[in-house]
């Protein structure tokens, strides 16, 4: 079945999750394509992607990359080859489940409706995470809290992993100064998308901490992005953006121009 949508989702060591999240997103309604990015899975993630390409041909795709590269060369990886296959809305979601792969339609249609991304936001009504230790909770939030100060970004989750892009931002997007990849690849890339013009609105989800498999979260990817939005931001004094193009004037109804 053809779609002019793209799932796009890294793993390393995801054999307990990818064929659940696989099967998952190919049973909505809405028709979705997804792209696996393995970086060199010891556990056999990959071999298991391929052995159900054969069952679902033609939507089913994996790149495989030698080696943990990380998160944000792995969606880089991925942006290039779905505006390769000219997808016109790509996302980003996890293996774990801790994305819903039922919230795909409702971030599809927010940009289908106007936004050029759409954000699967934990905190625009509050706190919606499930089974997270409330010291996570409060880093994650905060971590937020101080993005948004430093860099004047009015989204409430500056973190969040779950997104759906339209093809204009992603052609926009000079992938080459992209230059994080842990957690402050997310801000990185919403940050941009704004300094670009782009519009960005946040969609509430519940985040569901993962059951299987092993967290890549790390005091180091905390780091990077403690370091790397000061970076971000002062790197924006010395950078002129490109802005996206202006939305053509609306011709009104019942008038006749001539050629």
């Amino acid at each position: 079945m053809s779609s002019d949508s793209l799932v796009i989702i890294p793993t390393y060591n995801e054999k307990e999750n990818i064929e659940k999240i696989t099967r998952s997103i190919f049973s909505l309604q809405q028709p979705f394509h997804i792209l696996v990015i393995d970086d060199g899975s010891p556990d056999g993630t990959a071999a298991i992607v391929k052995r159900m390409q054969g069952e679902f041909s033609g939507k089913l795709f994996i790149e495989e990359r030698k080696g943990k590269l990380g998160l944000g060369t792995a969606y880089i990886h991925g942006f290039r080859w779905a505006l390769k296959h000219d997808y016109q809305y790509v996302f980003e979601m996890d293996a774990d489940f801790s994305h819903n792969p039922a919230d795909l339609p409702r971030l599809l249609e927010a940009c289908q409706s106007g936004a050029d991304v759409a954000i699967g936001s934990r905190y625009v009504t509050g706190v919606n995470v499930v089974n997270w230790p409330m010291s996570r909770v409060l880093m994650s939030y905060f971590a937020s809290v101080y993005v948004r100060l430093i860099t004047g970004m009015d989204i409430q989750d500056t973190t969040a992993g779950f997104k759906c892009y339209r093809r204009q931002v992603l052609e926009t997007i000079d992938f080459d100064r992209i230059k994080f990849v842990g957690y402050a690849f997310q801000i990185e890339m919403k940050f941009t998308a704004l300094q670009h013009g782009f519009k960005v609105i946040e969609v509430p989800i519940i985040f569901i901490n993962r059951e299987q498999g092993v967290s890549k979260m790390s005091t180091n990817i905390f780091r990077e992005a403690f370091i790397g939005v000061i970076q971000i931001k002062a790197n924006s004094w010395f950078r002129k953006y490109k802005q996206k193009p202006a939305a053509p004037a609306a011709v009104p109804t019942g008038i006749k121009y001539d050629a």
